[in-house]
């Protein structure tokens, strides 16, 4: 898929595992996010898909899916290390706080030419205009 954020992703063939670490293949886990065929359901399934986009580079679907509010102007200046490869993720905890609040605790592994390493994230999400929205974070590095 061609990116106006200057990079470019197939994705992953849609049999295959889909990068969120579901166990799902891609085809029916993020794919349908990621091409606007469906909205995610919970903080969780918006989270999971966003780490899906970002291991797949995915930089529109990143942007549509975070808050106007908080989002930069240029992803570019959101955007890792294109020569970053992300490994695993694992969920540490999700919740609502009200019906359009809510978190997910997570770390994401990965992998850079000077080494491995792990994001860790206390995420923030919001409903607005009846679909769930990445507002912020609270990040660590390990």
């Amino acid at each position: 898929m061609s990116s106006p954020f200057g990079r470019t992703s197939a994705g992953p063939p849609l049999q295959q595992q889909c990068p969120c670490g579901s166990g799902q293949r891609y085809a029916l886990c993020c794919h349908r996010l990621h091409r606007g065929g469906a909205l995610a359901e919970t903080p969780e399934e918006l989270m999971r898909s966003r780490y899906a986009a970002y291991a797949l580079g995915d930089w529109d679907y990143i942007f549509r899916t975070w808050h106007p509010g908080t989002r930069p102007d240029d992803l570019g200046v959101a955007a890792p290390d294109p020569r970053m490869t992300w490994t695993g993720l694992e969920i540490e905890g999700t919740g609502l706080d009200d019906d359009t609040h809510g978190w997910v605790a997570f770390r994401a592994s990965y992998s850079t030419p000077s080494g491995d390493g792990v994001l860790a994230e206390h995420s923030r999400f919001e409903v607005r205009a009846g679909r769930w929205l990445y507002v912020d974070g609270d990040i660590s590095g390990e």
